[in-house]
């Protein structure tokens, strides 16, 4: 098609994305490119040997024109989505879960187990330090060997609601066994047997969430723990997330409504947001289609 007239090459691109439904790319650098480039998804113009016209018409710019540096264009946008998807997914199962713990057990028992504090300081590892832990995953080989998202692919696969349920069940299950039998298996008792108890709740509930975070650096493979060292970013970020939480849980108790745990209460709490990912690589093993 390079020497075709600039109105088949346009009749072409139309018809594979108006006809077969397909996401088109056209690379061009004269002006009789133009049409094609303009009427593709994405159009890429060569920045040296192109023309302006063609430049215009086009979404992105190939500086170097070297036509190898496409596939680092296509490797880095797969990277965003995918990492995208990833905060997604975690940001769900921490809303699913926070959503029908607190409202069950406002139904239920009359009084909510995590506060208006605890809940925004859940919100601020989920939304900012979340974000910026799995959003700054950098981009490697692999992602070249999935399969491109169509046109019509949804950006909520059956992998990731496979991963929020499957997590969301489990984390809400220990969250309520903690709530109905906590006390008979810390032998809590006493005018602060409550405020130790939603201490622990909370306190299970964070670390689940600081677990899942690595689960979710994966949504299919089973080792997460590949490369981490490697992002700063999100070994940084945990860590600050553990040690606030030490800081919250142990000393700023009149302004969290939280008390200070027992080694064993904070080993327990440990233990059980370490269950996650056992349990997530458990379910990467249950199979479901990819869209």
């Amino acid at each position: 098609m390079a020497r075709s007239s600039p109105m088949d090459k346009h009749t072409l691109v139309k018809h594979l994305r108006t006809t077969f439904g397909e996401v088109v790319a056209v690379t061009g650098d004269g002006t009789n490119d133009a049409p094609a480039l303009h009427e593709a998804d994405i159009g890429l113009a060569m920045g040296i040997a192109g023309t302006e016209v063609a430049k215009e018409s086009a979404d992105v710019i190939i500086l170097d024109d070297n036509f190898s540096t496409i596939v680092t264009v296509a490797k880095w946008g797969r990277s965003v989505y995918i990492n995208i998807q990833k905060f997604v997914q975690f940001q769900l199962t921490v809303n699913v879960v926070a959503l029908i713990v607190n409202f069950s057990s406002a139904c239920l028992t009359g009084n909510a187990p995590l506060t208006a504090v605890q809940l925004l300081w859940v919100n601020m590892i989920m939304d900012t330090l979340g974000a910026l832990a799995l959003a700054t995953e950098p981009p490697n080989d692999d992602l070249m060997k999935r399969s491109p998202v169509g046109r019509k692919g949804n950006f909520i696969s059956n992998v990731m609601w496979r991963n929020i349920l499957g997590q969301s069940v489990y984390q809400f299950m220990i969250i309520w066994i903690l709530q109905t039998r906590g006390k008979t298996f810390f032998h809590l008792d006493g005018s602060d047997a409550d405020l130790i108890l939603n201490t622990l709740i909370f306190n299970s509930f964070v670390f689940c969430q600081v677990f899942n975070e690595i689960s979710s650096r994966e949504m299919e493979k089973i080792n997460v723990l590949e490369g981490i060292l490697n992002n700063h970013v999100f070994v940084a970020v945990l860590s600050c997330t553990v040690i606030f939480q030490i800081v919250i849980v142990e000393f700023l108790g009149t302004f969290a409504s939280t008390c200070p745990l027992t080694l064993q209460q904070w080993f327990v709490s440990i233990c059980l947001g370490f269950l996650t990912m056992p349990i997530a690589a458990a379910l990467k093993l249950i199979p479901v289609g990819s869209i």
